[in-house]
């Protein structure tokens, strides 16, 4: 396969640098987005040659513009888009929300996310290219003071449904990579007993500590494959990341 260039966004830990490192691996081009500077010096160290990067926050009005140009200076084209920045709080119960932050939740977990996919739309077409958003569990079941989170991905899902049908030429998919040992995970234990309901914070503590979390690994091999050959019958889909659908794109761990 010829190289391919492919946005990565929250890609200096979890998931998104698993999903960075694979892509490398396999001789990709990436423009990689995040607010964290240091392991995106540290990926452009390691591919100079393959890497340039962005340290910016996706919430201001011209991150993904600039994102979207860097891939087209630097690369001539655009392949690819993963869509895998996110927050998890506030974690509050709806009667308690402040609206402020849930707006704030939203420009970081949507309104961003919009802003990608509307400015790499044009180049996606041309090159019969990809968007992958990472979604949540969350967005189809519900939690006790997930309220914020799971909403708006269940609004990231919707989107994706949009794009799949105003932009047949681009494969659009959204996938959950189901509850994976993350700095969110550890966000969970560390702050959701006091908010969330007691059978659920029991259920995250429990996988944690019977180590049934996913490496960010096991999902990022099949987010980064799907970036680049996501074929059209999954456009506008919800899948999760070990579902049958996705076989082909899983490999043996």
């Amino acid at each position: 396969m010829a190289p391919k260039a492919i946005i990565v966004t929250g890609a200096s830990r979890g998931i998104g640098l698993a999903i960075a490192n694979k892509l490398l691996d396999q001789s990709h081009n990436l423009v990689l987005v995040s607010r964290s500077l240091e392991e995106l010096e540290g990926l452009k160290k390691r591919f100079p040659k393959q890497v340039v990067y962005l340290a910016a926050d996706l919430t201001l009005p011209d991150t993904a513009a600039k994102a979207t140009q860097l891939a087209i200076d630097t690369f001539g084209k655009l392949d690819g888009v993963v869509v895998n920045h996110g927050v998890l709080a506030p974690m509050t119960r709806i009667e308690h929300a402040s609206i402020e932050e849930w707006k704030k939740l939203y420009d970081a977990n949507f309104f961003s996310a919009l802003a990608l996919a509307k400015e790499t739309i044009p180049h996606l077409r041309a090159s019969k290219g990809r968007i992958v958003f990472v979604s949540s569990g969350a967005a189809l079941g519900a939690y006790t003071s997930w309220g914020a989170y799971g909403s708006s991905k269940a609004a990231m899902n919707s989107l994706a449904r949009y794009i799949a049908v105003e932009e047949p030429e681009i494969t659009t998919i959204a996938i959950s990579p189901g509850r994976v040992d993350t700095d969110m995970q550890k966000e969970i234990r560390d702050q959701g007993a006091s908010v969330m309901s007691e059978k659920d914070y029991a259920g995250f503590k429990s996988a944690f500590e019977q180590g049934q979390l996913n490496k960010p690994e096991w999902p990022a091999q099949v987010i980064a494959q799907l970036s680049l050959e996501a074929t059209p019958e999954l456009s506008g889909k919800y899948v999760n990341w070990n579902g049958p659908e996705l076989a082909k794109y899983r490999r043996e761990r």
